[in-house]
């Protein structure tokens, strides 16, 4: 299958799932644009030239170059073969860790820088949590020559110093931001108060699929990469067959939403898995919060709570609007797992496989450990994204293993 083919599989189903919002930007009910009038005209552009350069062969294809011969795709299927031993399983890895800069992220930058130069601006502003975004970002911006400043919470700053630093080597400004709960939904905000004030020569390079129309949709496009990839890979693994499960982790959810791309229309069981202080799927409700309507943590009020996740990536109160659309829909299971089970699945994953996984794909391996025999039936296959290389957490795991040894 030619990448042309694959590319568009994603927009040919006819299973009745909505899967392009159309004009109103809404998959169900929800989605939309709910933003500041400001901001329409730039959205509406931004809408209009992605979907004449998504139609458009030629961008695909200098895309599709900068993806194999400068982010290092297709990345591989690994099978763990320990690990999948001792859960019964057959468990294989979507190795998006291998991609430059370590994570999915990459793919989704690479395209929105890419349309942002046939637009003309010469700047990007990103939002970023656990800092991949940031460097895939950074790294881009350097790639086309163009500015580039990245919002991030102060919290995170602390616990993401490394990338941080990274971030700087590119040449990008960091800004810490101090306000609310000091992490990515604050960053958020500061990202489009910029963007606000900038839209003419600057570019906002959302890291998820989140946020106005045509955000979560765009995001979902570019990342679908991802499964159409390991679709193709699995059926070859498994002699034409597609895996029983498929499992991916989800804050805002991009690696989850463009993996899911290319099993929508299978039998496979997909599953997304949450941080359980941040369920926004089982413990939220319908609300709205940055541009976009979908399920949020929040008080009787409405207020917006602050969430929690061991990772700063799935450090957020919400979720994107296609991931609610699918739940209430009953197409994909959302479940969500602790801090506890998510340091065990890193650490077993290093033992048994010698692979240092992020902490947010932690989250979907230790779904997966914990429900081996039980809501995974025993010899099922198993595709997992690894989203991200641990690289960026070694030190924040240690330090919470000393201090448990130390209490």
């Amino acid at each position: 299958m030619s990448i042309a083919d694959e590319i568009e599989f994603y927009t040919s189903f006819s299973d009745g799932l909505v899967v392009n919002p159309g004009a109103s930007g809404r998959f169900g009910e929800y989605g939309g644009r709910y933003i500041p009038e400001s901001l329409i005209p730039a959205c509406r552009d931004l809408e209009l030239n992605f979907d004449n350069c998504w139609n458009d062969p030629e961008f695909r294809s200098d895309l599709y170059e900068l993806l194999t011969t400068y982010a290092g795709r297709p990345t591989t299927l690994t099978e763990c073969k320990q690990l999948s031993k001792e859960l019964d399983l057959l468990v294989m890895l979507k190795r998006e860790d291998l991609t430059h800069t370590g994570s999915h992220k990459i793919n989704n930058v690479l395209g929105q820088a890419l349309l942002a130069q046939k637009m003309g601006k010469t700047r990007l502003i990103a939002e970023t949590g656990a800092g991949q975004h940031g460097v895939a970002t950074a790294t881009a911006a350097a790639v086309f020559g163009m500015q580039c400043t990245v919002y991030m919470g102060e919290i995170d700053v602390k616990r993401q110093e490394l990338n941080v630093f990274r971030m700087k080597l590119l040449g990008a400004e960091v800004v810490p931001v101090s306000s609310g709960s000091k992490t990515l939904k604050d960053a958020i905000n500061e990202a489009f108060r910029d963007w606000v004030a900038t839209s003419e020569y600057t570019h906002y390079c959302v890291g998820s699929v989140v946020g106005p129309h045509p955000y979560p949709w765009m995001v979902r496009e570019f990342q679908s990469i991802i499964g159409n990839e390991a679709r193709e890979q699995c059926r070859r693994h498994l002699e034409g067959y597609d895996p029983d499960f498929v499992v991916a982790c989800v804050g805002g959810g991009s690696n989850a939403a463009g993996t899911f791309a290319g099993y929508l229309a299978t039998e496979s069981n997909l599953v997304g898995v949450e941080a359980e202080g941040g369920a926004a799927i089982s413990k939220g409700a319908i609300g709205v919060l940055h541009g976009m309507r979908t399920r949020l943590m929040q008080d009787e009020d409405g207020q917006i709570l602050e969430a929690h996740s061991i990772s700063a990536g799935l450090d957020y109160p919400g979720i994107g609007p296609e991931h609610s659309y699918l739940s209430s829909v009953g197409r994909v299971t959302y479940e969500s797992v602790n801090d506890e089970e998510v340091l065990n699945a890193f650490g077993t994953l290093c033992r048994t496989e010698g692979i240092v996984p992020a902490l947010e794909p932690a989250h979907a391996i230790a779904w997966v450990i914990r429900e081996a025999g039980k809501k995974i039936p025993t010899g099922s296959a198993v595709l997992i994204t690894l989203s991200g290389r641990g690289d960026k957490d070694v030190q924040q795991v240690m330090e919470i293993l000393q201090g448990k040894r130390e209490n």
